[in-house]
Formats: structure tokens, sequence, C-alpha cells
């Protein structure tokens, strides 16, 4: 039976524990403490926790983080030191680094031997994790520089309610999962405004176009972000009331500082500090980026959102009506 670990007491975490468990995998997730692992464990989910770095590695073939992209520096870092010269190393993280702009893969690659480098693979697709742990059926997409890990981790993951691809494209599939998170901000901002679905459809369109330049810009290719890790998981995340996303950006609407809304949340909105990266990045390779750029304004300048959302709808017109 071959073993996984899962580092990351999160929603997707656990999700995917339960989906490699059903799929007959030897399945253990690492937590922060003890308690968490009791805790976890006292529930029977089918796999087992545990704080205990060592224990958790100990035989695996695969190892996912899912842990919020501002500490999967840190959690690679600590697991580094015991993973196997044969192990598959995930990121099933969503962002992109706050202070380098990174993809989660550099940053895992900077942090474990240069051996193990080219057993990295991402997972992104259209995956809220609730639906996942009420067995609804979804797909992702793996992707690896080297097809052959990630036709390996597909082998391991793949299963009838939940289907995988993989892909070489390891940019354009850590791209569309992490930039789609900004324009899900902007949707549930519309949503929470009540500015109806034709405005939400022409927000959309205008910010994934500014996703794809950027994706490009980088080194991605266009057609994934046509694809499950781009437009199909964009779908998902700016219209479901389960998005994370979305639902800071409906509450921001209302008036709820971001300071007020990330407190009261258990997990982590990534489209926050993945929009203050993208706008670095575009700015190192010289990209205007209306929407992201009024996203950020939100987020951090206290632009109100009802104000610069008007003011994208005019410009939109106006720039068409050219």
């Amino acid at each position: 039976m071959p073993a996984a670990t899962v580092i990351g007491n999160t929603s997707w975490g656990n999700a995917l524990g339960a989906l490699l468990t059903d799929k007959g995998l030897a399945v253990k997730l690492w937590t922060r403490t003890e308690d968490e692992a009791a805790v976890l464990n006292r529930g029977k989910p089918g796999y087992s926790a545990t704080a205990d770095i060592v224990q958790a590695l100990k035989g695996s073939e695969l190892t996912i983080w899912a842990v919020p992209s501002q500490k999967l520096r840190q959690n690679v870092r600590q697991a580094s030191r015991y993973l196997g010269d044969s192990v598959l190393l995930m990121s099933a993280t969503k962002g992109l680094e706050a202070d380098s702009g990174k993809r989660m893969s550099q940053v895992m690659a900077e942090e474990v031997s240069p051996a193990l480098r080219r057993r990295i693979c991402v997972l992104s697709g259209p995956n809220l994790a609730r639906e996942i742990t009420r067995g609804l059926p979804a797909a992702s997409v793996v992707a690896s520089q080297d097809r052959a890990i990630a036709r390996r981790a597909q082998e391991l993951m793949d299963s009838p309610r939940f289907m995988l691809s993989a892909s070489d494209d390891v940019i354009g599939v850590e791209l569309g999962g992490a930039l789609k998170n900004i324009i899900a901000l902007g949707a549930g901002m519309i949503d929470g405004l009540g500015l109806g679905d034709n405005a939400k459809g022409a927000f959309i369109a205008r910010g994934w176009t500014e996703a794809v330049s950027l994706g490009v810009a980088l080194g991605a290719s266009a057609d994934t972000f046509s694809g499950l890790a781009g437009l199909g998981d964009l779908i998902a995340t700016c219209s479901s009331n389960l998005s994370r996303n979305h639902y800071v950006g409906c509450e921001l609407a209302k008036g709820r500082s971001l300071p007020d809304i990330s407190a009261s949340m258990s997990n982590v909105a990534e489209g926050v500090t993945t929009t203050a990266a993208a706008c670095q990045l575009a700015g190192k390779h010289g990209l205007d980026l209306p929407t992201v750029n009024m996203i950020h304004g939100i987020l951090f300048e206290g632009l109100p959102p009802s104000r610069a959302l008007m003011e994208h709808k005019e410009s939109a017109a106006s720039h068409c009506c050219r």
C-alpha cells in the first residue's frame, strides 16, 4: 500500500487526506501540535494525524503541502531533512510569496536538496474543499517540469470522484490558481454591492485578460489559462459562496474592514497577499493591470469598493468605445 503525507491541518489538507485514504493509500497528516492531532484522531477520519514530523514522513512516497502560501517556506524547511530520496513533493497551495512574488514550486525548490527539485509537482483546479469533503465530483491538474513525475502523481491520486490530468506547464498551472483569487475578490465585491451578473461577467472577463497577460509574461502558456487550472478554477471561485476570496470581497463591499474580516475567518483568503505580489510582478515586467491595481487600492489603500468598481466600469466602457 503506497504511503502519503499531507502537511497542513487545513480544510484542504483534510479533504486531500480523505481522498487519498479512499484511494487506498496509507495517509498521515502532520499537524502543528499534539492537541490538534488528538482531536483529528478522535474523529477517526480514516487517516492518522501526528505532530511528529519524522513519523509523518516515514516511508512517504507522496508528500503534499496544503498550507497557507506565507507559511509554505517555513513548513518545507521543517520537513526537508526528513524527506526520502524517491518521494514526490507536491504543492497544493494557491498563492504567491508576498515578499518575493515567487510561486510555491520556486519556494519549495529553494528549501529542498538539489536532488529533490526535479521531483516537485503542483496541484491546482476548481477544488472547493467542502464540496470534495462531501464526496462531490471534482477535477484538477497536476503539473511538473518532468512529465513522468506528473503522471506518477496522477496515478497515485486519480479516482472516479477526483479526476486528474497531467501537464508540464508548472508556471501556468500555479499562476492560474493564484491569480484567479484576485478576480474572485472583485467578483465578491460586485455581488456584495448587488450590481448584478452582467457587471460581474464583464469584470471577470476583463480581469482574466490581465491575469493571462501577466502569466504569459512570466513564462506560462496562454492555453493553460483556458483549462481546468485557469478558467475552470476561475468560474468556481468567482461564483461559489464556499469561496473564501469571494466571501472577503463581498464583506468588503458591505463596509467591513479587511483586518476585521480576516480575524473572523478560520482559513486564509490567498487573494489578498497574491494581489500585492501580482502588482510587484506587473511593475517588474512593465505591465499595466488596471483591474489588479484597483483591487490593490481597495485592499491596501482605503479605496471604497463602490467608487472603485464604478470607475473601473466607466474606464472599461470608454475603452470599448474607442
